[in-house]
């Protein structure tokens, strides 16, 4: 592995990062341990949601003054909308308001799981991605939804491990991996259910380019230190999949061959 690979860095489009670890900006126990946890993290590019703010909440001016003052790029991400068109409306508003691009579209069709709704999904993405926008969507691992996608112009896609909040980590590991070897150009950020460090690990041990997480971090009994944990497991996992992981095997097989070795023999 050259030094290059070892330093490569997530390209969003335009846009290249250091960082591999996106971090979400809600569930925080205080905005200064936001702030510090998102320092901790490394993390270039942070999401958060403007239909989800609170007006009422006093901490709502602190929140965003941290928010501003970490120089991330902001990711908005339409949450909460179930159909495309509030979807739509809400990344508009949010392009106005946060002055980006990007935006981390998301249209849930269920409220118990949370999963995206397909077809809402696509028709939205459609829409944004001619109207100039960088669209991230989150997903199911469904591979044909993710060609859809793909189709629809997005360049990165945003395949769950698990439904939010859950911390299941990779519920479907053979979907994610039929994901990854489909388009193996294609920058693939898991977004959601990961709750370990070790999770993370996985996903980046098996070839996707990044990780998005809130709850895990942010309901930490020390969110500082767990975002420090979650940098530092991406990092590594990245670092074994440039390095190229051994391969499992049904037999054991020595790990100091017998063959050429001197044999001694007490005369």
């Amino acid at each position: 592995m050259t030094q290059t690979e070892m330093n490569d860095g997530l390209k969003l489009y335009h846009r290249e990062f250091t960082s591999r670890l996106l971090v979400g900006t809600a569930l925080y126990p205080s905005p200064a341990i936001m702030a510090q946890a998102i320092s901790a993290s490394g993390s270039e590019m942070i999401t958060l949601s403007l239909r989800r703010q609170d007006p009422a909440n006093n901490q709502g001016q602190t929140i965003w003054q941290h928010i501003k003052q970490s120089n991330c790029t902001l990711l908005p991400n339409t949450a909460g909308c179930h159909s495309a068109q509030e979807a739509i409306t809400l990344a508009q508003m949010s392009r106005e308001i946060f002055n980006t691009d990007f935006i981390k579209l998301e249209v849930i069709g269920d409220d118990y799981n949370l999963q995206p709704d397909p077809f809402e999904t696509v028709k939205a993405a459609e829409i944004l991605i001619k109207d100039g926008f960088k669209v991230l969507p989150y997903c199911t691992d469904d591979l044909v939804l993710c060609q859809r996608l793909l189709d629809a112009g997005c360049q990165v896609l945003m395949p769950w491990g698990s439904p939010i909040g859950t911390g299941k980590g990779l519920m479907n590991p053979y979907n994610l991996q039929a994901i990854r070897d489909r388009f193996p150009t294609t920058c693939l950020i898991i977004d959601a259910g990961i709750g370990k460090p070790s999770q993370a690990m996985a996903a980046m041990e098996m070839g996707y380019d990044g990780i998005l997480l809130n709850t895990a971090i942010a309901k930490a009994h020390n969110p500082v230190q767990m975002a420090q944990a979650f940098a530092q497991a991406v990092s590594g996992g990245r670092q074994a999949y440039l390095a190229g992981l051994m391969e499992s095997r049904q037999t054991a097989t020595p790990s100091t061959p017998t063959l050429g070795t001197p044999f001694w023999q007490q005369l």
